[in-house]
């Protein structure tokens, strides 16, 4: 007998996700690429954890780093969150914050707490791949999330309601979006939070890149707004993922989430039932880093993440065809392209690898009803800005021969 017969049926929703497919292309010689979303490692603070770490191995913190730990999370890194939610306008509790590994943990441990089979998640078109891939498991229905557009909510019921599915909740990145690069505007985020009233669902705000603005003015967080409407976030719907792999590490896996006491306390019985706690010796050493130099380190970033953007966004200007549009964020990692409708960039992904020796994402993964094959995402956060002007030239090039 195969075990793959005794698989649950939410098995079969999983997919291998593209973007880390392509990670594995990396080490190919001379390879330009724009796949990953990821940041530069030589812009890593390795002195500042190097220290951390030794610091935190010290025989009077040594038992508390390498021993078991709650499950809610080492107690100075919370009370750091709290003062850094506070700064974006969400004041808080420790107890209303949770440390995950990684805001995707976080992204998982929604879905499980939300999404029943057949349940209804909001979603953009396009969204980020791996918010599809955590609630994949959890088989959902997923509607197209486009708040202070055209479409009213009952229109969301009477969809949800006609295959005998519920509105849980609505995902979305409100700043500088994984794929898109786009920033959901002031209304916009007010639309959603009424939106979600008349629905009654939850919201979810993944705010992965959100301290990586280069022009323009903040723009509050969407739990900041309904606070500042409701007086407090025990009253919010608004579940706020934060994370620090896109400002001080991905490899330590450092997230958290920010919400009502009640969404807490469950999320912790997830937790407690997943992986006990975070490493402790992580959230020792990222909250180290993140007391001495969080500020310094991320204005670094904007500035050197800033001039790639710049890079790029000339570059394309430069060097694509005529029929292709382009996104162009304030903030972030991407860029989002568009091509003709009868291009699949897949097939353009191919021979980019193959011609060119460069690599980006095809934009189809991103679409929870698998359409989007004349879009592609770039990401320009790795190469330097020579780098970037001679990979678009390449692609510009390639995409010019039809």
């Amino acid at each position: 007998m195969l075990l793959q017969q005794l698989f649950a049926t939410r098995t079969h929703r999983m997919k291998a996700s593209e973007i880390r497919e392509l990670l594995k292309l990396l080490n190919r010689p001379g390879l330009l690429s724009f796949a990953g979303g990821i940041p530069d490692p030589d812009l890593f603070p390795a002195a500042e954890f190097s220290a951390a770490f030794q610091a935190a191995l010290q025989p009077d913190q040594q038992a508390q780093a390498l021993q078991y730990s709650v499950s809610e999370g080492y107690l100075p890194l919370r009370r750091w969150i709290k003062g850094e939610m506070a700064r974006m306008g969400v004041p808080c509790d420790i107890d209303n914050i949770l440390i995950t590994s990684g805001s995707q943990q976080a992204l998982d441990y929604l879905g499980k707490l939300f999404l029943s089979p057949n349940d209804t998640a909001l979603v953009g078109w396009p969204t980020y791949l791996g918010a599809l891939a955590a609630f994949n498991a959890y088989e959902p229905r997923y509607d197209q999330l486009n708040p202070g557009g055209n479409r009213s909510p009952d229109s969301y019921q009477e969809a949800a309601g006609a295959v005998g599915s519920l509105v849980k909740f609505g995902y979305l990145s409100p700043d500088f979006a994984n794929p898109t690069g786009e920033t959901l505007s002031l209304s916009g985020r007010n639309a959603l939070l009424e939106m979600a009233e008349q629905l009654d669902c939850a919201v979810i705000e993944d705010g992965a890149y959100q301290a990586l603005r280069y022009e323009g003015a903040a723009i509050p967080p969407v739990l900041a707004l309904e606070i500042a409407q409701k007086g407090s976030i025990e009253d919010c719907r608004t579940i706020y993922c934060g994370s620090f792999s896109k400002t001080l590490s991905p490899g330590l896996r450092m997230g958290w989430v920010v919400a009502s006491k009640p969404v807490i306390a469950q999320m912790v019985l997830l937790k407690q039932a997943a992986d006990l706690h975070s490493p402790t010796l992580n959230q020792m050493a990222v909250h180290q880093v993140a007391e001495a130099c969080f500020d310094s380190h991320v204005a670094g970033l904007r500035q050197a993440y800033g001039a790639r953007r710049d890079a790029m966004l000339s570059a394309l200007q430069d060097f694509m065809p005529d029929g292709v549009s382009w996104t162009r964020p304030e903030g972030g990692m991407f860029v989002w392209l568009t091509l003709p409708p009868h291009i699949d960039t897949a097939e353009v992904l191919a021979r980019a690898l193959d011609q060119e020796n460069i690599a980006f994402v095809p934009g189809q993964a991103f679409f929870a009803d698998g359409q989007g094959c004349n879009t592609l995402r770039l990401s320009f956060s790795v190469l330097n800005e020579a780098e970037i002007r001679t990979g678009i030239e390449r692609l510009g090039r390639l995409l010019k021969q039809g």
